[in-house]
């Protein structure tokens, strides 16, 4: 018994890191940069970046530094990226500090430290999340519809 239970705790822990571990791993590939399309833009003074299509892209966005929320947009059983999502970041109900249309599938935010709603629709269809972000790690939140259309 002792040797299953010491068995099932190193697996444990190396599934919950597992995830971090292989997309740091991945991201210091070398990148072909004459794919990548993605530029650091801003509105309302907030940093972003989105984009992602495309392994090279989207190396580049999982190696930008200085953003802490990063969100991933994905659909189907299989968990495809999309570039269609439509994005609200909100400070306070009704007060929106980033809007974006056709967002996506990675968006990455440098958002100044406090509370936020994130609303993000695709095709009609309204996912909502809250993120407390500060000076400390980035936030994750991802965005999961089932339906591919």
């Amino acid at each position: 018994m002792k040797n299953v239970h010491s068995f099932m705790l190193p697996i444990a822990a190396v599934g919950v890191l597992m995830f971090p571990v292989v997309l740091n791993a991945a991201s210091l590939e070398p990148i072909d940069s004459t794919g990548v399309q993605v530029q650091q833009q801003q509105q309302n003074g907030i940093t972003y970046l989105s984009g992602g299509i495309g392994e090279d892209e989207a190396r580049a966005i999982e190696q930008a530094q200085g953003y802490n929320l990063h969100m991933t947009f994905s659909i189907g059983a299989e968990g495809k990226y999309v570039p269609d999502v439509n994005l609200v970041i909100q400070k306070d109900p009704g007060q929106p500090v980033l809007t974006l249309s056709e967002a996506g599938p990675l968006v990455y935010v440098q958002l100044p430290p406090g509370k936020y709603t994130v609303v993000a629709t695709r095709n009609g269809e309204e996912r909502r999340d809250t993120a407390d972000v500060g000076s400390g790690a980035a936030r994750n939140l991802v965005f999961h519809w089932n339906t591919e259309n």
